[in-house]
Order: structure tokens, then C-alpha cells, then sequence
């Protein structure tokens, strides 16, 4: 489970460390990519936190959605339209989902465990 964490960590600093830079042109691409990775990352947290990961899926669903994201906003793109404006509300709803429910669960957690030290 700390495998994609450990991941957004190293990406975010060999970000922050090299100086690459990425052509205008491509910035609506990236930014789908990025939202679609973070929407994998937190799914993958809170299926971890609800006991019901499975590698196969966050592995395919990573992919996966980048894949759709890219095609939707390469579509807009030749056709004229802005359509990764879709792909990211969708993504963009998904991930304040995504940690709401983390949210809750980790509130949940943390109630329980207070509630055990009180009682001892």
C-alpha cells in the first residue's frame, strides 16, 4: 500500500529537483493525467482503508483512467471542444469523494481508539 505513495513522493520531488518543462500545448494533457492519477491514488487509499484493495484493480485503474482522460481530451482537441473539461469534473467529483470517505473513516478510527482509552 505504500508503494503509490512512495511513488507520488518521488515523482513530486524529481518535479521539484529537475528543471523540465513542459510545452504549453501539452499543459491540458498533463493536468488530466495528474487529476487522474491522484483520483487512482486516493481510491487506492480508501480501498485500503475499507479492506478491500486489490493491486490488479489500482494497477488497471491507474492506467486505465490517464488512457481515458488523454483520448477524451485529445478528442476535444481535433474536434474543437473542450472535453477534458468533462474528465475533470468527473475526476475532480471522484476525488473530493474519495476523501470524504477517507475523511470519515480515519474520524471513525480515530473515535473508536479514544473511546477505548477512555474505558480503560
Amino acid at each position: 500500500m505504500w508503494l503509490p505513495l512512495l511513488g507520488l513522493i518521488v515523482g513530486i520531488l524529481l518535479g521539484l529537483l529537475t528543471d523540465i518543462r513542459i510545452p504549453e500545448e501539452y499543459s491540458n494533457y498533463l493536468s488530466i493525467a495528474v487529476l487522474a492519477a491522484l483520483d487512482t491514488l486516493f481510491g487506492g487509499i480508501r480501498a485500503h482503508l475499507q479492506n478491500i484493495y486489490d493491486e490488479k484493480v489500482f494497477v488497471s485503474g491507474f492506467f486505465f483512467n490517464i488512457l481515458l482522460a488523454a483520448s477524451l481530451a485529445f478528442l476535444g482537441v481535433h474536434l474543437g471542444v473542450d472535453l477534458y473539461l468533462a474528465a475533470v469534473f468527473a475526476f475532480g467529483v471522484r476525488l473530493f469523494q474519495n476523501i470524504a470517505v477517507i475523511r470519515r473513516i480515519l474520524l471513525t478510527k480515530w473515535s473508536k481508539s479514544k473511546e477505548k482509552l477512555e474505558k480503560n
